[in-house]
């Protein structure tokens, strides 16, 4: 059973055994796939291509020297008997700079494209939940959940929170304290 339909059953029996506040009868619910959301949403594609964009020259210079790299292997490898020993050395020496180069700059690359893609996804989840939310009180929805965020929206008339608050207040004005 997926996550989704275990939080809509456990929501049901909930509110069917008398612990929401709102009529079983009443409660409108619906269910949203963030991870649709995230693939097919105008604004989820056009960061994306904003992402490749904005890492395109990097990468392209990245590419540039490993075809450098991979040209001076093969001059070295072919050099054998052509070239002399302090050009070899100085081929040799270049080519572990330019290794180590490339090195450094791939993780360098591939932090800041991670840093930047979690930036920007950070944001469109916030956009969407907003989204989500929005509409789920402009179309009169009780509960809108996801299987990957959980309850996205709740209306008031379903939320215990006050009664929770009353029934903490009590609990410790009298004594009981947290048990």
């Amino acid at each position: 059973m997926t996550a989704i339909r275990l939080m809509a059953c456990a929501l049901v029996a909930m509110i069917s055994l008398g612990v929401g506040t709102a009529d079983a009868q009443g409660i409108k619910i619906a269910v949203v796939n963030f991870g649709r959301l995230l693939d097919e949403a105008p604004q989820a594609q056009e960061s994306q291509r904003d992402l490749q964009e904005e890492f395109a020259p990097r990468q392209r210079d990245i590419r540039g020297r490993e075809d450098q790299f991979k040209s001076m292997e093969e001059r070295l490898q072919q050099g054998d008997g052509f070239m002399g020993e302090e050009e070899r050395r100085e081929l040799e020496r270049q080519a572990r700079d330019l290794q180590r180069d490339l090195n450094r700059s791939k993780t360098e690359f591939a932090e800041d494209l991670s840093l930047r893609r979690n930036e920007e996804l950070g944001q469109l989840q916030r956009m969407l939940i907003g989204e989500v939310q929005n509409y789920g009180r402009a179309q009169s929805f009780d509960i809108v959940m996801s299987e990957a965020v959980g309850v996205v929206y709740a209306s008031t008339s379903v939320d215990i929170t006050d009664q929770i608050l009353s029934a903490l207040k009590a609990r410790h004005s009298s004594g009981q304290g947290g048990e």
